[in-house]
């Protein structure tokens, strides 16, 4: 940094949940789930020369004992699920002097609507993107400055780096502790509901790898590693040759999110030899599947078949394995694909099969483009969007009582005493018996059955909730937002006016006039100089 660069104070807050909860499996894994760029922005942050304070939010804390303060600057980052507890801390913290950013997925989804609420929006981020906000650390308001790289960063700042930030938020893990790593950014395949689907596959260096295993083995007895690789291992024997050559086999244990066309019986073993313990495959559908399910034109009943097959052959070799459905896609009609799951469930007593609800999340994915053409998104407010607790997407072939009744018949099903003793049965370790029976019981399980049934009895009686989901209107029905104003407590009377809403077609608006990013400004490419003149 030049002399004339003034020492900052920076905050940075990793906002992995979106209200004070007390669930026990927020207890047991919400520090688990910190994010690495927030992390990567503080070391960037703290080698250019500035004072920082980092802040891990899981739900559990108190979080205005935790808010860094008399902040220059302060770096958010969030789901969209956060979003409105983020607008709601950046309108405080401005309120006190604070210049904000806002990065991570809700930036890159919604940028058109968080602009009103930070002075920047970051898109894909690097330390070039950093350092020009730091050096122009200016009020961009009413309108703040979207910026981004030309794509996702080259490097990223290494484990020995980030390790301060990485213990901050282990110190919040009572039990399982995950240290988070990556290797690669983007996917090769194309889903066309997936964020990843239009950023290009690339591998970070493979030695900077080897390293972070070396330095994490020199700090920790026994480490876990958690990979954040949206697809790991698509270079198969180029990251196991490196993690074989980095340390012992066995002496890190290892769990990561991968395809179910990656996870042959020969990968697996090998994974097995270099201590995988969890693995987190994706099946969406049992139509929709495309190359990464391997299956082909199978119809659907082979596939559940096959796929089954595949699963049983995965927990053979690794202990824990969590099979992922998308359910309300178009693809589905009828009870069939429900009953398949189910099939599926009785077939593979071990797996936990986790249920995310077609959300289609502003510029996320390039299908979204069509559900907005089509008039089919649902301004829910942001707080339920986290895959579960709202389907922001009418369905093609249900009506909303019977999605919703079938929707709770598998959901009971699955977290049934009777399904959850054979998931326990078939679980040949202790720790993921224990993690299993933790999910079943907690939010995840159970208790995401009762908000089902809850909303499901809501239909029959709430007109205003009936007519917002059938798009009939537009106003946000009383039920959110007396949710939202319990949770976020003393916040709520931050929450900046108008900031429940948002446009559902922000995103087609914008390709409209010729360019998605049509409002983004690329910094990689502006001269070093800064932001001063790129205006909002």
């Amino acid at each position: 940094m030049g002399e004339h660069v003034r020492k900052l104070r920076v905050g940075v807050i990793d906002l992995v949940h979106k209200a004070p909860t007390k669930a026990l499996y927020a207890r047991v894994m919400h520090a688990n789930l910190a994010a690495i760029m927030p992390q990567a922005v503080a070391a960037w942050c703290q080698e250019l020369g500035h004072q920082v304070e980092f802040v891990c939010y899981t739900g559990l804390e108190n979080l205005a004992r935790e808010l860094p303060q008399n902040c220059d600057l302060v770096f958010f980052c969030g789901f969209t699920e956060a979003a409105q507890l983020a607008y709601a801390l950046s309108n405080l913290l401005r309120s006190q002097g604070a210049v904000t950013a806002l990065g991570g997925p809700h930036a890159r989804c919604y940028p058109e609507d968080a602009q009103q609420y930070f002075d920047y929006v970051l898109g894909f981020t690097s330390r070039p993107l950093i350092q020009d906000v730091l050096q122009d650390c200016a009020q961009h308001r009413p309108l703040g400055l979207h910026i981004s790289a030309q794509g996702h960063p080259a490097t990223l700042p290494s484990l020995e780096q980030r390790w301060p930030f990485v213990e901050h938020a282990l110190r919040k893990a009572p039990i399982l502790k995950l240290v988070p790593m990556i290797g690669s950014l983007g996917c090769p395949y194309t889903c066309p509901f997936c964020i990843d689907s239009t950023v290009p596959y690339q591998p970070f260096s493979f030695e900077t790898l080897k390293s972070d295993l070396r330095f994490l083995s020199s700090r920790m007895a026994k480490p876990r590693v958690g990979w954040h690789d949206p697809n790991f291992g698509v270079r198969f024997d180029d990251y196991l040759d490196a993690i074989e050559d980095a340390v012992p086999p066995g002496s890190i244990e290892f769990a990561a999110e991968s395809s179910l066309a990656l996870l042959t019986e020969p990968h697996v073993k090998r994974m097995q030899r270099n201590g995988f313990k969890a693995l987190l495959p994706g099946v969406e559908s049992w139509y929709d599947m495309g190359q990464k399910s391997r299956c082909g034109g199978r119809q659907a009943e082979d596939r559940v078949k096959h796929v089954s097959e595949q699963i049983n052959m995965i927990m053979r070799h690794v202990p824990y394995v969590q099979a992922n459905f998308v359910l309300g896609l178009d693809s589905d009609e009828g009870a069939e694909p429900f009953e398949l799951t189910k099939k599926f469930i009785d077939l593979t007593p071990g797996v936990f099969p986790g249920y995310s609800l077609l959300t289609a999340f502003g510029r996320a994915a390039p299908l979204n483009l069509e559900l907005q053409l089509s008039n089919r998104v649902i301004p829910f407010p942001f707080h339920f969007l986290d895959n579960n607790h709202a389907m922001n997407v009418q369905p093609l072939n249900y009506e909303w009582s019977e999605f919703y009744d079938r929707v709770i018949d598998l959901s009971a099903y699955t977290f049934s005493w009777r399904t959850m003793g054979r998931r326990l049965k078939a679980s040949r370790d202790s720790l993921p018996r224990w993690l299993n029976l933790v999910r079943g019981v907690s939010s995840e399980g159970r208790g995401r059955l009762a908000q089902f049934r809850n909303l499901r009895r809501r239909l029959d009686t709430d007109q205003d909730l009936r007519a917002f989901l059938e798009r009939e209107t537009e106003q946000t029905p009383g039920y959110y937002t007396e949710i939202v104003r319990r949770d976020l407590g003393a916040l709520w009377k931050w929450l900046p006016e108008g900031a429940l809403q948002h446009d559902p077609q922000a995103y087609l608006k914008a390709s409209r006039l010729g360019d998605p990013s049509v409002a983004t400004r690329v910094v990689d490419a502006m001269p070093r100089e800064g932001l001063a003149g790129a205006g909002s």
